[in-house]
């Protein structure tokens, strides 16, 4: 079996979240979802798991984050373009997704991050190692 990852998410409104990973570029795999969690895949190998607060704690060993308040962890996923960037930031963002700082440009990347509606943290980048500063 290839490594995959597999980030779970507690989310207060599921559907709304459903609605806001699909704008992102995810799309549903029906085989693992159902009214308390969707898995949202974003390649064969990374997933999404959108869970709501009572599924959730199924798993969890500690009390749940307030992410709108707190940082619990930053999800990165890199992209083909700065075009690319832009347009799920667009489709993010009119989703309901919130961009909590202006885009950085790091000459050989850029990077833009998003935040969705319960606060977890996402960047958006794209990065072209031949321009990487070297030494």
């Amino acid at each position: 079996m290839a490594k995959q990852i597999f980030i779970n998410l507690a989310v207060k409104d599921l559907q709304k979240s459903f609605d806001f990973y699909t704008a992102l570029g995810f799309t549903n795999n029906p085989q693992f979802s159902d009214d308390s969690g969707k898995c949202m895949v974003w390649s064969e190998n990374i997933f999404v798991m959108i869970l709501t607060h009572e599924k959730f704690t199924t798993f969890a060993t500690k009390p749940l984050a307030d992410t709108k308040s707190n940082l619990a962890g930053i999800f990165s996923l890199a992209v083909d373009s700065i075009d690319e960037v832009n347009t799920i930031m667009t489709n993010r963002l009119n989703a309901g997704g919130t961009e909590p700082t202006e885009m950085k440009d790091y000459g050989f990347m850029q990077q833009r991050t998003i935040e969705d509606f319960d606060g977890h943290t996402w960047e958006i980048f794209f990065m072209d190692i031949t321009k990487f500063p070297k030494d």
